[in-house]
C-alpha cells in the first residue's frame, strides 16, 4: 500500500483556524514531478547577524594542517569543533564600503554604500534578492528575526537591519517568538484561542498516519513532538511574565522585557532558533535573517559567569577605566586582559547558540541528507576587532551546504582581501538564483 500511494510535497494537516506544513517524506517520492511537488531536499540559506565585532585573534582556528584543513578551532569557538567538517572559516573577507556600527550593519547583506546624510543602504540585500527568486515556492517568502534590542542605539533603523527590500526599505522584523510561529501555523482566526495547533491538527495527523510507513510515522511524530516544545517554551515564558506582574516585589526584582520576550536571554535564543530549524525543517521558508543583536548592542551580559558591563563597552577592550562615551559610567575593569576575556566570552557565548542550531539541523534526516547539508548558515559580523572598528578579515564563517557542492571543514583565503560581496553572489548562484553580478563582487567565491 504504502508504495502506491503518494501525497504532494505541499500537503499540510488542517484544523480550525491552523495548518501545519510537513517535513519531507518518503510517501512524497515518486509524486508528480512538478516543481511543487519536488522530492530532492530545497537548498536553504540563514544569515546570523552578531554585532560589535570580536577581538583580535578570536575567530581565528588553533590549528590548521598544511591543505588548510581545520583541525582544531580555538577556545571561544570550541562549542563549534563537533560541527569543524562541516565548517567553512574565512580569512581575509571584508566589506569595502561599509564600517562602523551603522554602515556595517546596514550594508553586511547589500555589498553597497551607505550614506550617513540619508537612509541609504546601497540596494537590496541578498538575502532578499534570493527571496524574490524563489517567491511563490514556499508558505512565507523569508523570514526576519531579531532579539529585542537594549540600550540607547535600539531605535536607530541602521542599526537594526541587515534585510533590504531596497536601498531605502529595510525588511521588517519579528521579535517574539509567538508571532514567527503563528506567522508558519495559524491560518487565520477561527476561535480556537490559545489551543495548540498540534491538537487542533491532530485529527488529519492520524489521518495520515493510517496511510504512511512505520518510518514516516516516526518522522511525523519528531516533526510535531518539535512543534509541541516550541509551544510550551512560548507559553512557559508567557506564564513567567504573568508570574512576574503578579507577585509582589518580583515585578520590581525582574527587568522585565515587553510582553511576548522571554525573561531569560539564553531561552529566547535558543526558541528563535528553533523556530529557523522548523522553518526550514517544514519547508515554511528557504531564506532567513536572524540579527542575534542590533548593530550597537548595550545588552548586559551579567548573566555570563565572570562578565561585566555591556556588549558594546567589553567591545571596547582597550578602555578599562570606565569612563569613556562608550561606558555606562558605573562598571570599570582591573586590565586590558581581564576586559578583553570578558569581551571574548560575550562571542563564546553567541558562538554556542550558533551551535545549538547547528545540532539541531545536523540530527534531522531528510530523504537525500542531513537538513544541515541542505542549509548554508552564514554567521558573522560586520566588524572585526571592536575596538578599532575594523572593516577588514571580518569574523565570518559558513556552515553546512554539501548539497550545494560546498567543500567545507577547510579556511579559506590568503593574504589578499576578498569583499564579502563575492560569497553573497557564490551564496546566490548555489541558490539557484540566476545572478551573475552583486555590488564589488570581481566573482563569486570559489566555495568547491
Amino acid at each position: 500500500m504504502f508504495g502506491k500511494w503518494h501525497i504532494s510535497r505541499r500537503t499540510t494537516l488542517c484544523g480550525a483556524g491552523a495548518a501545519v506544513s510537513l517535513p519531507l517524506l518518503d510517501v512524497m517520492a515518486g509524486a508528480s514531478s512538478a516543481a511543487a511537488d519536488r522530492t530532492s531536499s530545497p537548498t536553504r540559506v540563514a544569515y546570523l547577524y552578531i554585532p560589535n565585532g570580536v577581538a583580535e585573534g578570536a575567530w581565528q582556528p588553533e590549528h590548521v594542517d598544511d591543505q588548510g584543513q581545520l583541525v582544531r578551532l580555538n577556545r571561544w569557538m570550541s562549542s563549534l569543533n563537533p560541527f569543524r567538517t562541516d565548517l567553512t572559516i574565512f580569512r581575509n573577507m571584508w566589506t569595502p564600503r561599509g564600517n562602523g556600527h551603522i554602515a556595517g550593519t546596514a550594508t553586511w547583506l547589500t555589498g553597497g554604500g551607505f550614506d550617513g546624510g540619508k537612509l541609504d543602504a546601497g540596494g537590496a540585500s541578498v538575502d532578499q534578492i534570493a527571496a524574490r527568486y524563489l517567491q511563490g515556492q514556499t508558505l512565507l517568502t523569508s523570514l526576519e528575526l531579531s532579539t529585542r534590542g537594549e540600550g540607547i542605539f535600539s531605535s536607530s533603523l541602521p542599526r537594526n537591519a541587515v534585510s533590504w527590500v531596497d536601498s531605502v526599505t529595510p525588511a521588517p522584523r519579528d521579535i517574539e517568538p509567538r508571532v514567527v510561529f503563528d506567522r508558519m501555523f495559524r491560518s487565520g482566526s477561527s476561535g480556537s484561542g490559545n489551543r495548540s495547533v498540534i491538537d487542533l491538527v491532530l485529527q488529519d495527523a492520524k489521518r495520515l498516519q493510517q496511510r504512511v510507513s512505520t518510518q514516516d510515522r516516526k518522522k511525523i511524530d519528531e516533526y510535531l513532538d518539535s512543534v509541541r516544545a516550541i509551544e510550551r517554551r512560548i507559553e512557559f515564558a508567557e506564564q513567567q511574565q504573568t508570574r512576574a506582574r503578579q507577585t509582589p516585589g518580583l515585578k520590581q526584582a525582574l527587568r522585565r522585557p515587553e510582553p511576548g520576550i522571554p525573561e531569560d536571554h539564553g531561552q529566547y535564543m535558543r526558541t528563535m532558533m528553533d523556530l529557523i530549524v522548523l522553518a526550514f525543517w517544514a519547508d515554511a521558508t528557504r531564506v532567513c535573517t536572524f540579527m542575534m543583536d542590533h548593530g550597537q548592542s548595550n545588552r548586559y551580559f551579567n548573566f555570563i559567569d565572570g562578565v561585566t558591563g555591556t556588549w558594546h563597552a567589553l567591545s571596547h577592550w582597550k578602555d578599562v577605566s570606565g569612563k569613556t562615551e562608550d561606558d555606562d559610567g558605573i562598571t570599570s575593569w582591573s586590565s586590558r586582559d581581564e576586559k578583553r576575556e570578558m569581551y571574548n566570552r560575550v562571542t563564546s557565548w553567541h558562538t554556542e547558540h550558533v551551535a545549538y542550531l547547528l545540532k539541531k539541523l545536523r540530527d534531522i534526516q531528510e530523504l537525500d541528507g542531513r537538513l544541515l547539508d541542505h542549509s548554508m548558515i552564514v554567521y558573522g559580523s560586520s566588524l572585526s576587532d571592536g575596538h578599532e572598528h575594523e572593516a577588514k578579515n571580518l569574523p565570518l564563517l559558513l556552515a553546512g551546504g554539501a548539497a550545494a557542492a560546498i567543500r567545507s571543514g577547510r579556511l579559506v583565503g590568503g593574504r589578499r582581501e576578498k569583499s564579502m560581496s563575492d560569497l553573497h553572489l557564490a551564496v546566490l548562484q548555489r541558490l539557484g538564483v540566476p545572478h551573475q553580478e552583486f555590488p564589488d563582487s570581481q566573482a563569486p567565491l570559489d566555495l568547491s
